[in-house]
Formats: C-alpha cells, sequence, structure tokens
C-alpha cells in the first residue's frame, strides 16, 4: 500500500496575480483551469513530480459566505500554514521568485542548522512560502 499527496490547497486573494509568482517565479506549469461562475480553480505542478499538485482559489471559492469570510480574515492575517516548496538551484529560484511583483522576500537564501539551504517569502496574498535546496 502507498499513499502519496495529491493535491495542497493555497488560498490566494488575486488568481492572476498569484500565477505570477507559482508559474513564472516557482516554474509550475498550469495543469488546469478551472472556471464556475464568478470563482475559478487553478492547478498548477511539476512534470518531474507527476501526480502532485497545488490548487490555487480565492477565499470564497466553493465555500459559504461566513467561511470564506473567516478564509479571508486568516489570509490578511498572514496565518495560514506555510508552503515549502523544494529545488535543485536555490539561487537561481529565489532570483526568479524575488523578480515576480508582489513577492516578498522574508529571508535570503542561508545554511540552516537541521540540515537544508533555503530561503523564505510572501506570496502576493501573504501566503509563507519556503523554498529548500537538500545537501548534497
Amino acid at each position: 500500500m502507498s499513499t502519496a499527496i495529491r493535491y495542497c490547497h493555497i488560498t490566494v486573494n488575486d488568481l492572476d496575480e498569484s500565477l505570477a509568482f507559482y508559474r513564472d517565479g516557482l516554474g509550475m506549469e498550469v495543469l488546469n483551469d478551472v472556471p464556475y461562475g464568478e470563482f475559478r480553480w487553478v492547478t498548477l505542478g511539476d512534470s518531474k513530480q507527476p501526480g502532485a499538485a497545488i490548487v490555487l482559489s480565492e477565499p470564497h471559492a466553493g465555500r459559504s459566505q461566513a467561511d470564506g469570510d473567516t478564509l479571508q480574515e486568516l489570509l490578511t492575517k498572514g496565518v495560514l500554514p506555510m508552503a515549502i516548496f523544494s529545488t535543485d538551484d536555490l539561487d537561481t529560484t529565489f532570483e526568479r521568485v524575488r523578480g515576480v511583483q508582489g513577492a516578498e522576500v522574508l529571508q535570503e537564501p542561508i545554511e540552516q542548522p537541521w540540515g537544508p539551504r533555503d530561503c523564505a517569502f510572501r506570496d502576493p496574498s501573504g501566503n509563507m512560502v519556503r523554498i529548500e535546496q537538500a545537501k548534497g
């Protein structure tokens, strides 16, 4: 038996602004862009990791007004769980993400005492995103 992550949802304020961060900055590919009424869900992934993807959506997409409002409040506070990505070239990835409008550098690349070399950003919606490169 095997269990693997298939999708991880990331709540964002503006899908197009977020696409610049995740697609252009992190280099992910748009796998699906599904409109539904006034909302849409965008799935992104990497061909080197088939079967694993992130889904971007706005706080009210597919949720009740009250749940969407609560999620929007948490997003605005910057307290939603972080996402951690890995790369085989941290310096190039860092520079590419830093160049994306709305990306806020929280930490430049450094060696961490627990192993990886990593950096941190806030995406245009305020989500913390860490990017690491394993030793070796």
